[in-house]
């Protein structure tokens, strides 16, 4: 399992690598010039190579590249071309909203889609899987533009029980914090609830159709010891899988409801980087999501030895 562990370390290190390098060369490949855009378009070229000499975009780009890993490596991300401020202190103002944002939209998805999903197994072709299985596809048919514009005008605006937008810090109100976020994460939460439960549905009912939960039901097992100790266990290593992955996605791609409900997150931090062509900051949030994503994977993969037994020997013999 140690050396599982560290060969795992070692793949995710090389990952971040690449994604860094990718980074780095694409978006230096983009056509027009950052210097003139921070300049402005109407400075004079005098106005332009004094703002590239002092960003460094005059240098070589091996040179470039290499200063840049010279600083991540002792945490320094750079500073924002747009507002001066530096990339960490900009990214921990706005990375913590989008993590509770996120977390509370996977609450939200895996309540609904987990329970969803277990209910159409279990009932399946009655009047349950057939409830289930069309608000599943609900979800994933609804863009969350539209979703979140119809919870805003049901909700804020013809109910008055939720505000329309904004965001309170939870340690300064935790109740009015959870009143600005329960309605994004409803919004953020529906399509991945819809694919847990259609992800479930199928595990569960692999499950319940394998040797291992005829001998416990010949046992003489309950019902419910059958479906929750033994199938929805079973399960489980398929669930962990999307929740890990859509989690990662859900911190990087909340652009989309961020801008909705004006929240001063990740996603409007990152959409607001690319059109400014603020190279220091993209990096940063490149960096921020490629180190989100591994750590997910690495703890995912550590899951799977606790949910399964078999894989945790099996590891070990690696």
């Amino acid at each position: 399992m140690g050396r599982y562990l560290v060969r795992r370390l070692v793949e995710s290190l090389i990952t971040l690598f690449l994604a860094i390098v990718v980074v780095f060369f694409g978006i230096r490949a983009l056509p027009g010039d950052p210097a003139r855009t921070l300049a402005g378009e109407e400075a004079d070229p005098a106005a332009i190579a004094e703002v590239r000499h002092q960003y460094g975009f005059d240098q070589p780009l091996p040179v470039q590249f290499g200063r840049y890993i010279g600083k991540v490596f002792t945490g320094d991300l750079g500073t924002s071309v747009r507002t001066g401020l530096p990339v960490t202190d900009t990214v921990a103002h706005a990375l913590p909203i989008t993590v509770e944002l996120a977390l509370l939209a996977m609450l939200v998805a895996i309540l609904i889609g987990l329970i969803a999903g277990v209910v159409a197994a279990v009932r399946r072709r009655g009047p349950l899987e057939w409830a289930a299985n069309s608000v599943a596809l609900l979800g994933l048919s609804i863009p969350n533009f539209w979703f979140g514009q119809m919870g805003i005008l049901f909700f804020a605006i013809s109910l008055g029980v939720l505000p329309a937008s904004g965001f309170v810090p939870f340690f300064d109100d935790p109740a009015d914090n959870l009143r600005h976020m329960v309605m994004p994460a409803i919004v953020l939460g529906s399509a991945i609830a819809a694919v847990i439960m259609r992800q479930t549905r199928s595990a569960m009912l692999e499950s319940l159709t394998a040797d291992f939960v005829r001998t416990a039901r010949a046992k003489g097992l309950s019902r419910r010891q059958v479906v929750f100790g033994h199938a929805l266990r079973n399960s489980l290593i398929v669930v962990t899988t999307i929740v890990g992955l859509q989690l990662g996605i859900l911190i990087s791609g909340a652009v989309v409801t961020e801008s909705i409900f004006v929240l001063p997150g990740f996603g409007r931090l990152t959409l607001d980087a690319v059109f400014t062509r603020d190279y220091p900051l993209i990096q940063g949030v490149v960096l921020i999501t490629a180190t989100a994503y591994i750590v997910l994977n690495l703890l995912v993969d550590l899951l799977y030895s606790v949910i399964d037994p078999r894989i945790r020997i099996g590891g070990a013999a690696l």
